[in-house]
């Protein structure tokens, strides 16, 4: 009986001392579009890189019929880009109000709305990849939240 309990008592007492084994996770950062391009596609969505010399890329995608881009910021020299932007808008809804899209921005987070110079209401929302990045699940993670925003943008835009 005593033998058990030593036991035991060593097994548990080694497996809450022993630490965790690190989870290396891959870190993306805005440098390869061909990485944010894969993990676009991961979600099921198609993406093409639109890259023009002298411009900073970007790459254009859709879901569920809503057309959106990716485009790549602080870059240098369209290179060595720093963070992305994801942006949505509707040529087809100019009479929305800035009240409404204002409305928008005082109850959302993570996205803004507002009025661009042709007068259609779009959607932005920042993600910063800057130094080393942030983990791979969480830049598909950030796509999962702009996925419900520009649904939930699309039923404010048009509701009646």
């Amino acid at each position: 009986m005593r033998s058990f309990a030593t036991r035991a008592a060593f097994a548990f007492g080694a497996s809450t001392l022993l630490p965790a084994a690190p989870v290396h996770a891959e870190l993306v950062n805005a440098t390869n579009p061909a990485t944010i391009e894969a993990i676009v596609e991961s979600q099921g969505w198609p993406a093409t890189i639109v890259a023009k010399p002298g411009d900073d890329p970007y790459i254009e995608s859709n879901r569920n019929d809503l057309k959106f881009l990716v485009l790549f910021m602080n870059c240098t020299d369209g290179k060595n880009c720093k963070t992305l932007q994801y942006y949505m808008g509707f040529n087809d809804a100019k009479d929305v109000s800035l009240e409404k899209l204002n409305q928008w921005n005082k109850d959302k987070r993570f996205a803004r709305a507002y009025r661009d110079n042709e007068g259609d209401p779009v959607l932005e929302m920042d993600v910063d990849l800057d130094f080393a990045g942030i983990p791979r699940e969480n830049v598909g993670e950030t796509f999962n939240t702009w996925a419900t925003l520009m649904d939930s943008f699309r039923e404010f835009i048009f509701e009646k």
